[in-house]
């Protein structure tokens, strides 16, 4: 007989956390978090601004689930996954080639 391991994920309530630490805080919870991972949000709004900065800065290292939506409490579930490989640069100077298309 085998038995699967759950992990609950960590629950973070950044309402009890300053604004502008908030994002920051997220940001090292989740470099933290090891592949198939996941951490739990609550907020006092909705953290679509936070999702925008997850899709710029770990584009396919992770996934967003809403889990709850609002009028007085959002709660969100990252979960890491494995790092995506980014094509070469080329020889792009910058940005792993990004800005050069």
């Amino acid at each position: 007989m085998s038995t699967l391991a759950t992990v609950t994920p960590t629950t973070i309530d950044l309402r009890t956390i300053a604004p502008r630490d908030r994002h920051a805080m997220v940001f090292g919870r989740f470099d933290a978090l090891p592949a198939g991972q996941a951490m739990q949000l609550v907020n006092d709004h909705d953290p679509l601004p936070l999702r925008f900065q997850f899709d710029d800065r770990a584009p396919g290292q992770f996934e967003w689930a809403a889990l709850e939506s609002g009028p007085a409490v959002w709660r969100v579930q990252i979960t890491r996954v494995g790092m995506k490989a980014l094509p070469a640069a080329g020889g792009s100077c910058c940005s792993g080639g990004a800005c050069c298309g």
